[in-house]
């Protein structure tokens, strides 16, 4: 085993641990009362997920990927199938997408790009990668779990920029940030929240969400995980197992950070962002101040899915395939709903008018709420 290799390993199984292991008892669940109602509109079938990989959403399409190197696209009004493709190797990372381009990263290290659901070409990357690629621009962008970062013309595959990073010990098995704004590519790297040039490379600004603490490699383990909050300016974000924390890119300044110990990816709207801890405990903060607006044990235990806030209802799937819908305000329940009970840690999107969800074992579900 590589050292790389084996740094990949134990962050993963420390990721692990806090979540497939824990045996305790799930809270109860109350009796369902549909206070907002909601209708499964269709189903399509993909493959088993891989919880590195996320939906993606451009306008009113939906792309999904399985572990096993499946593609799919579908409308997400009607479910129909745009189209399907394979990539002949496992997934690590994608789907990423502007609805022209879409590209994913093998378990192999190959960065893999498909146009129209046919693959244009693949090209082998030097590290390892669990985050999805950023297609735009006609670019495709690459954050590798070492921090680095390239770019590479969509077209054609050529190799723009690639701008190296010195690792740390150890590096995350979790998807991570990377998404744009306006002009800006936006990277989390090591707790931060880094502006980059998407042109040359170059950085213009950084700021923590949290920093390294401890006195080993695993205490010192610091990175921001996939699942950002944007409205506006305000980019918000989880750095795993330390706190969450929004910062305003116009000014590239920290607005404001809380400690909070969750490991997944947080959502929110205009009024507050929203997140599980590692034990199901949902809190919701004001997303101008970052004080707590309301806490819930209600799904304590029930290894939940990074959060989407849907109008007035914040949504969860668990690992019993449950879609748990809770009011935005207060956390109280608003509706619950099942698929194929084999678990969902894809997180949640929507597209349109559609909710759209998929489980372990692959199903895609759109749901219509009200």
């Amino acid at each position: 085993m590589t050292a790389a290799a084996m740094a990949s390993l134990v962050a993963a199984l420390a990721g692990c641990s806090l979540f497939s292991s824990d045996t305790r008892k799930p809270a109860q669940l109350e009796p369902n009362v549909a206070l907002l109602d909601v209708k499964q509109a269709w189903q399509r079938p993909v493959a088993k997920a891989n919880p590195t990989l996320v939906l993606n959403v451009t306008g009113n399409t939906v792309t999904a990927g399985s572990a096993d190197g499946q593609l799919a696209a579908f409308n997400a009004d009607t479910g129909a199938e745009l189209w399907r493709a394979s990539v002949g190797q496992r997934l690590a990372a994608g789907v990423g997408s502007d609805g022209e381009w879409a590209a994913v990263v093998t378990d192999g290290g190959y960065l893999v790009a498909l146009k129209g659901g046919r693959e244009a070409w693949r090209k082998r990357l030097a590290s390892r990668v669990y985050t999805a690629p950023l297609v735009a621009g006609k670019r495709v962008f690459v954050l590798s779990a070492d921090r680095s970062i390239s770019a590479y013309d969509a077209a054609s595959g050529e190799p723009l920029w690639a701008q190296a990073k010195t690792g740390d010990a150890l590096v995350l098995r979790e998807s991570g940030v990377l998404t744009a704004y306006q002009d800006t590519l936006v990277a989390g790297v090591s707790g931060r929240f880094m502006a980059v040039d998407p042109n040359s490379g170059s950085v213009r600004w950084e700021v923590p969400i949290a920093s390294a603490r401890g006195t080993n490699d695993v205490e010192r383990l610091v990175e921001l995980v996939g699942g950002v909050s944007r409205v506006g300016s305000s980019f918000c974000s989880r750095a795993y197992q330390m706190a969450v924390g929004c910062v305003d890119m116009d000014s590239a300044r920290l607005q404001w950070t809380v400690k909070s110990e969750g490991i997944h990816g947080i959502g929110g709207n205009a009024d507050v962002v929203v997140g599980a801890d590692a034990n199901g405990v949902i809190t919701a903060w004001r997303r101008d101040t970052g004080s707590v607006q309301w806490t819930s044990n209600r799904l304590r235990y029930r290894k939940l899915s990074q959060p989407l806030v849907l109008g007035r209802s914040v949504v969860f799937g668990d690992e019993t395939g449950t879609v748990h819908m809770l009011a935005v305000k207060d956390g109280s329940p608003l509706n619950r709903f099942g698929t194929d009970s084999s678990g969902i840690s894809v997180a949640p999107v929507v597209a349109g008018n559609t909710l759209v969800v998929q489980t372990n074992n692959g199903a895609v579900y759109g749901f219509k709420p009200e």
